[in-house]
């Protein structure tokens, strides 16, 4: 299903988009239940609005992996070691889209028996949206906390350095919230991610001052300015003096916690010093499950969760938006396009429909 709303924007099954995804990276050799997986959570991102890490990037970010070499299509991820509530395991560059998921899955299987499972990965791939894998914990009653470096990419400067050391870095955590849509947190340690930074560049948008800077400190609003290196990104906070020290605190643990944790590519190391900015191979991830009904039990953990969120609901607001917790609105945005579709730019759909009979499937357009 698929319908014009005017000549910018296209309303596509979601349905539809999914089955086109999973069809171009099971082309590409990725085993089906692995394409599904990945799809998926590439899909998730235009489902809830967060369009800088949806479909977009198909095209940008993950044909041109497989291209290069950089994603190894059939390569199955193996155990390194197995302590139960602990596993090691290297993705052998699969395709991250669908590792990370998988990893919190065995997180959450391991949980489902101990009460907590830890799954640490290297040799991973882009995973994508960081809330869709701490997601699948979430919707099986359990806490999900996702943690993921850029590998060996560097991004973002230490406050007072002069050569970028990390990545993005993101970070997620979800949790069920019991009969509503469930929290979700998905953040980068940076301001926002490079992905809205180049969103805004494809749509000729100025960003907002605070986002970029130049080695002087100067705020800088043209987005084109990343890429042409004239401007670097700031940690979330900002600068030293409005808290950019904890967004850089952040990213410092995410990285102990994704790379050092898995013996993955790491953001600071000699090359990095040098001036080396690297790229996203090797990339380290840590998926952790709690279940909480295994601690106390679950009538009295599902009280807990209603009275939280029904609290935060139930805020008074300071002027006329509601308060809501992180997930909440991208449930509602979720929940209206399954229903009535997903708006997608024209000019998107064309390419996808490009891809289509690059790749010889059948077109998302109906």
């Amino acid at each position: 299903m698929t319908q014009t709303v005017d000549d910018r924007t296209v309303l596509v099954a979601h349905d539809d988009l999914l089955t086109f995804v999973t069809a171009v990276f099971t082309g590409r050799g990725v085993p089906v239940h692995r394409a599904h997986r990945a799809a998926d959570a590439l899909c998730y991102g235009d489902l809830t609005g967060m369009t800088s890490h949806g479909v977009v990037n198909l095209t940008r970010l993950y044909l041109p992996l497989f291209a290069d070499g950089r994603v190894v299509a059939g390569s199955e991820p193996r155990i390194v070691s197995d302590c139960g509530a602990a596993v090691l395991m290297d993705a052998d560059r699969a395709l991250g889209l669908s590792v990370a998921g998988e990893a919190m899955d065995l997180a959450a299987d391991r949980a489902a028996i101990l009460g907590v499972g830890l799954v640490s990965v290297r040799g991973l791939t882009h995973v994508g949206c960081a809330g869709r894998h701490a997601r699948r914990a979430a919707e099986r009653g359990m806490v999900g906390i996702l943690a993921s470096n850029c590998g060996r990419q560097r991004i973002v400067r230490p406050p007072g350095g002069a050569v970028p050391m990390l990545g993005t870095n993101p970070l997620s955590v979800a949790a069920p919230a019991v009969g509503r849509h469930p929290f979700v947190l998905d953040m980068s340690t940076s301001v926002v991610p490079t992905g809205r930074i180049r969103a805004a560049q494809r749509a000729g948008h100025s960003i907002p001052a605070g986002w970029l800077c130049t080695d002087g400190g100067q705020p800088v609003t043209d987005p084109g300015a990343f890429d042409r290196g004239e401007a670097h990104l700031q940690w979330l906070g900002g600068g030293a003096q409005t808290g950019g020290f904890k967004g850089f605190g952040l990213g410092l643990a995410v990285e102990i916690l994704a790379a050092l944790v898995s013996g993955s590519g790491r953001g600071p190391d000699a090359a990095a010093v040098a001036g080396d900015r690297g790229r996203d191979d090797d990339i380290g991830l840590l998926a952790v499950a709690i279940a909480p009904d295994a601690l106390r039990d679950p009538a009295a953990v599902a009280a807990d969760a209603t009275a939280l969120f029904d609290s935060l609901i139930d805020c008074p607001p300071a002027g006329t938006d509601p308060v809501r917790y992180p997930g909440w609105l991208e449930g509602e945005r979720a929940a209206y396009r399954r229903a009535g579709g997903v708006p997608m730019p024209a000019g998107l759909v064309d390419e996808l429909d490009e891809v289509a009979r690059a790749e010889g499937v059948r077109p998302v357009v109906r």
